[in-house]
């Protein structure tokens, strides 16, 4: 017998539904299919005046209630007729006696999105009693109640879901099938925890009068589970891929895979080293990464020959590497690659014959990323996780221009070694510590990264040019960070190179400035480090 009223019970149909958004987008059309399907409208301010302007029939929460909506509207939906109705349990005599004796309607499906904070927030002029005004109360109060009482109710807060629900009552004669109340309600918390975290990121950011901090004394992040992977760096982890619910434009979560594999998270890791590095750079680039690290970076007059220059710097490190462009792959650069092994190849677009090319090797993850049209957000945060906590910080979106730079040394570089040093730094930026990145003719000619020692680093970049036969003299050579002794400096003079760029800052800058002289090179400094670990 329980049995039997449990699954009546589960498919109890709709018959009337609270509806109170703040963003309208698509609310009347899907007002009118509640409507068509018999199910009776109650609704709020703003919401139920768009309603009854489309012509539908709506009862106000105020005469639903009988208490008027007041407070400047802060005040309209907290009342038992609006909780009652929604929190009630329909299998439980006391609840639905409790109902009888007050005359409260039962509310079986609940519309809400919420007052519109961040998007508030977002506007430069925003002041504290602004962002105060914009804080939902009673929005997420209903959101919570008919997410709690989910196998009675069903609750909605995306737009995006409203034509899945109503071909769901077309097939459940009105009613909500369990998994997709369940579903409803795990979003709906998912939704009130990103407004709550994004009202308390902002708050505790700032004092009493509304002055910003550098970050929040209480951080929150919300994130959107994409996909789970199939582990994480190694077999026995598990790992997910989260998307940012507000991703900055061009950035690498949002690709569209069109052909291959699902990534993995060693090559979702190392696709966004290579992206990055290569929307830093001037058309037509190419960065090929191996473990995090760029291992060869050239640009030139098209795909083609920037792939080839930058596979040139490293091939046996770019093997089954990671491939980025900062253009369009056309049939003769995509013909070219897929005679190489490689895990992942990304590029804003594909000419109609790459592509073709491309789809005879369908292991090759192909990902596909608009190229963002302004610089970086200086306000994105950048984390590391330790044990027991986590590193936030500005992320380093930022790079010292040319023309900022100092020359320090008797020498001028050439215009040819400025062209090749400026490519040089910003290669530099995206290679682990402690980094040396050699260059020549816009291509990268030795790469050395995440060493204990600059020297070390310096010493591997030249093995890396010798190993693919590439000569280092003439060369110019970018330093992530200040050379602390003369000695690292030195070790690139040997190998060849005329000009070196690097941040200077050191206790020995003089020392090794004296260096440079005395070696008869060109020198600049560019006030900024790029640490990358």
């Amino acid at each position: 017998m329980s049995k039997e009223i449990s699954t009546a019970e589960k498919l109890a149909p709709v018959r009337c539904a609270l509806l109170s958004v703040s963003d309208k987008t698509g609310v009347v059309e899907f007002a009118k299919g509640l409507h068509a399907r018999g199910i009776a409208l109650l609704s709020t301010g703003g919401t139920a005046a768009a309603l009854t302007q489309a012509g539908l029939p709506v009862t106000e929460v105020g005469q639903h209630t009988g208490f008027p909506e007041m407070l400047d509207g802060r005040v309209k939906t907290l009342h038992p007729k609006i909780h009652g109705g929604i929190l009630a349990r329909r299998d439980l005599p006391d609840h639905v006696k409790a109902l009888a004796d007050h005359g409260i309607v039962t509310i079986d499906l609940v519309v809400v999105n919420l007052y519109p904070f961040r998007e508030t927030v977002a506007r430069e002029n925003c002041t504290l009693d602004d962002a105060i005004e914009n804080i939902d109360i009673g929005g997420p109060s209903m959101v919570r109640a008919a997410a709690k009482n989910w196998k009675h109710v069903g609750i909605v807060v995306e737009p995006a879901d409203y034509p899945a629900l109503l071909e769901a009552l077309d097939h459940h004669g009105n009613a909500l099938p369990k998994p997709l109340r369940f579903d409803l309600a795990r979003k709906a918390f998912a939704h009130t925890a990103a407004y709550d975290g994004a009202i308390a990121n902002w708050l505790t950011a700032r004092n009493e009068e509304g002055v910003a901090e550098d970050f929040p004394q209480s951080f929150h992040y919300h994130g959107v589970c994409v996909q789970t992977l199939r582990y994480g760096e190694n077999p026995h982890q598990k790992a997910a891929f989260y998307r940012d619910e507000t991703p900055p434009a061009g950035s690498l979560s949002t690709f569209m895979l069109s052909q291959g594999k699902a990534l993995s998270y060693n090559n979702l890791a190392d696709s966004d080293a290579a992206w990055e590095c290569v929307k830093a750079l001037p058309a037509t680039a190419c960065v090929i990464v191996k473990h995090a690290n760029p291992c060869g970076v050239a640009v030139a007059g098209n795909a083609l020959d920037a792939y080839r220059k930058a596979w040139a710097t490293d091939p046996v490190s770019a093997f089954g590497g990671i491939i980025a462009f900062n253009g369009v792959v056309d049939e003769a650069a995509a013909t070219a690659i897929s005679e190489q092994f490689l895990e992942v190849l990304i590029a804003p677009a594909y000419t109609d014959g790459a592509r073709a090319v491309l789809a005879k090797k369908p292991n090759v993850r192909v990902l596909e990323i608009a190229f963002p049209k302004t610089a970086g957000d200086s306000s994105i945060l950048d984390f590391k996780r330790i044990g027991g906590g986590l590193l936030v910080q500005s992320a380093d979106n930022r790079t010292a221009a040319p023309d900022t730079w100092r020359v320090v040394t008797r020498k001028t570089p050439t215009a040819d070694e400025m062209r090749d040093l400026v490519f040089a730094w910003n290669v530099a930026k995206y290679v682990k510590s402690n980094t040396i990145v050699y260059a020549r003719h816009l291509q990268t000619v030795g790469v050395g990264a995440g060493q204990m020692s600059r020297i070390d680093s310096a010493r591997i970049a030249a093995l890396k040019a010798q190993q693919a036969d590439l000569t280092l003299q003439g060369s110019v050579a970018a330093s992530d960070a200040f050379f602390p002794f003369r000695d690292g400096l030195d070790v690139i003079i040997d190998y060849g190179a005329t000009a070196v760029v690097q941040p200077g800052g050191s206790l020995r800058d003089e020392e090794v400035i004296a260096a440079a002289d005395e070696r008869d090179i060109a020198m600049v400094f560019t006030g900024m480090r790029h640490f990358r670990h």
